[in-house]
């Protein structure tokens, strides 16, 4: 596929080439491990734009997130009775849609509470929190927005661990599901573990994560959140529900 005068390709011609690739990539991941035959386009399409379109590199992020997700859930989905101490902290709501139609969750740092030998109970949260959104994204939708609010926050909820385990979760098995994070209520003392953590974002994730000022708050996600999808406590007129019940 060619372009004349070494100009970049078009928007018709972007689409052309991306569906392209999801054909090699699919056809090359479905000889490698058959269940890919059970994904969609969209889904190879997201593990692609990942990778910036390099076959090779989603290829393997594709199979790789196979294995994971065939050890990590053998049963297809992870169970509330997995993750109740997770759960019981009642730290992660999801309810409302942005602009966009994306779906809204909403998680509670100062609420969460990590204990010894609690990290695989905090990945499987993840993991059912994740696939609770992606379950009730409208349809046509592949992204959802998130805010993180940090008031309160204080050295007994620095789980730095437990944050970069989350966001390999998120970066390696569901890539280009993130539309855009919200940190709100940001403690001066949040920051010593943000420069932890900071690395271990990639660039495609860094330019999604926005941090807002206490005093311009709800007019930051109104920006993006119709007062009737926001949540109640920033102002919008929206319940917080629980994600185990949303």
């Amino acid at each position: 596929m060619e372009f004349n005068n070494g100009e970049q390709p078009n928007g018709e011609e972007s689409n052309e080439i991306e569906q392209y690739k999801v054909r090699i990539m699919r056809a090359h991941v479905e000889r490698e491990d058959p269940s890919a035959k059970e994904v969609d386009d969209l889904m190879i399409r997201r593990f692609l734009r990942a990778r910036e379109l390099d076959v090779e590199k989603a290829s393997t992020l594709f199979l790789r997130y196979l294995s994971w997700r065939r050890s990590f859930l053998p049963n297809g989905f992870i169970s509330p009775s997995e993750i109740p101490h997770e759960l019981a902290q009642n730290k992660l709501f999801m309810q409302g849609v942005d602009k966009k139609n994306h779906p809204i969750v909403v998680l509670f740092g100062a609420k969460h509470k990590h204990y010894k030998g609690n990290l695989e109970e905090f990945k499987r949260c993840i993991v059912f929190t994740l696939e609770r959104i992606c379950e009730r994204m409208p349809t046509g939708q592949e992204k959802f927005v998130a805010i993180a609010d940090l008031e309160g926050w204080g050295y007994t909820n620095s789980d730095v661990r437990g944050y970069i385990a989350a966001l390999s979760i998120l970066q390696d098995c569901y890539p280009e599901r993130l539309a855009k994070l919200f940190i709100v209520h940001v403690p001066y003392i949040f920051m010593t573990a943000w420069k932890i953590i900071y690395p271990f974002i990639d660039s495609k994730t860094k330019k999604k994560i926005n941090f807002v000022e206490n005093k311009k708050l709800k007019s930051t996600l109104l920006e993006d959140i119709d007062e009737s999808q926001l949540p109640d406590v920033y102002g919008g007129r929206l319940a917080l529900v629980p994600i185990q019940d949303s």
